[in-house]
């Protein structure tokens, strides 16, 4: 996976910017899994989600790789782009960011804030994706990838956190395109956790689970209109091959389960989640049998929901 040294780089780069987010039991939650439940709080970071901790070691390895670039562009649902944005920002960089028609709101709102030229094009996020790789070329600008070593290494610090804190037999990760699940196994390699891994996607995007199954790239429509963060319809290579060789199994939630875990999380711990932020929890629902009594991980890895849709979630509960 990684050596040593670059792993305590991330560490170092990442500590800099930002201090730990917290792992915690809630009784609620416990007692709703039958299980002793860790959550891990990347909803607590300075944009809301766990991203933030790709961009910035992506950003710094940047800045040493082509000190002359200075502008950079990407695509995104919305918590890459923030992350982007926040590390641009930091490091001096112009900042552009595609994303698909009917895109969150308040995303959207964020990313303008921290400075990010926005642009809309595209239905879904692998169209917004072309686009920005298109713009790359014509413009000459660095385009920052979905998936990316420096982006893995940067998200392992918060498995780093977990793990060195508690180590439970399983831990549910979201895949929306592959960096926090491979940073998990990278993490796990590291510290010499023995938990196993279970990926989750959306029952209504369904190209990795898909794709794990088969063993080869398999391209899936995406309908989900609640979990944005795992809308992929085209998966990575390289994430892939890393699922393929590192993680236990893919299971898939639908929208209907994702809302269940979303209101389960606000009744229980008062923390609000994203679609992809609550898939952990949702996937932990539905292996509940499973996994009753035992310990088991759950990152809650963004709250960044449009307060209308959150509205709509609690009310349909």
């Amino acid at each position: 996976m990684y050596d040593r040294p670059s792993m305590e780089s991330a560490r170092r780069i990442v500590r800099e910017a930002m201090p730990p987010t917290p792992q915690q039991r809630w009784p609620l939650l416990d007692q709703r899994l039958g299980a002793q439940a860790w959550v891990k709080h990347e909803n607590h970071t300075a944009v809301g989600a766990f991203k933030l901790r790709g961009g910035l070691v992506y950003f710094d390895a940047l800045r040493q790789r082509e000190p002359g670039c200075r502008a950079v562009i990407s695509a995104t649902r919305g918590n890459h782009g923030q992350s982007v944005g926040f590390a641009a920002r930091r490091h001096g960089f112009h900042a552009t960011i595609v994303v698909p028609h009917g895109n969150s709101v308040e995303k959207n709102a964020a990313m303008r804030a921290l400075g990010v030229e926005l642009i809309e094009h595209g239905d879904d996020f692998q169209a917004a994706r072309e686009h920005a790789a298109h713009l790359a070329n014509e413009h000459g600008l660095h385009r920052v990838p979905s998936f990316h070593d420096d982006l893995v290494r940067g998200v392992a610090t918060y498995w780093l956190e977990f793990f060195e804190a508690v180590q439970p037999e399983v831990v549910f990760v979201p895949i929306g395109q592959g960096s926090g699940i491979c940073a998990c196994a990278a993490a796990r390699a590291h510290t010499g956790a023995a938990t196993r891994i279970v990926g989750v996607v959306s029952a209504h995007a369904t190209a990795y689970q898909q794709s794990f199954r088969e063993g080869r790239l398999i391209e899936a429509p995406v309908s989900t209109l609640l979990a944005d963060g795992m809308a992929c319809r085209v998966p990575d290579a390289q994430a892939l091959a890393v699922i393929r060789r590192e993680v236990d199994d893919v299971i898939a939630v639908t929208d209907e389960q994702v809302a269940q875990a979303m209101r389960a999380l606000f009744a229980d711990t008062h923390n609000v989640a994203e679609g992809a932020g609550a898939a952990a929890l949702a996937g932990a629902l539905l292996q509940r049998e499973k996994w009753a009594g035992r310990c088991i991980g759950l990152p809650l890895t963004g709250g960044n929901v449009d307060s209308a849709v959150f509205a709509q979630v609690l009310g349909a509960g």
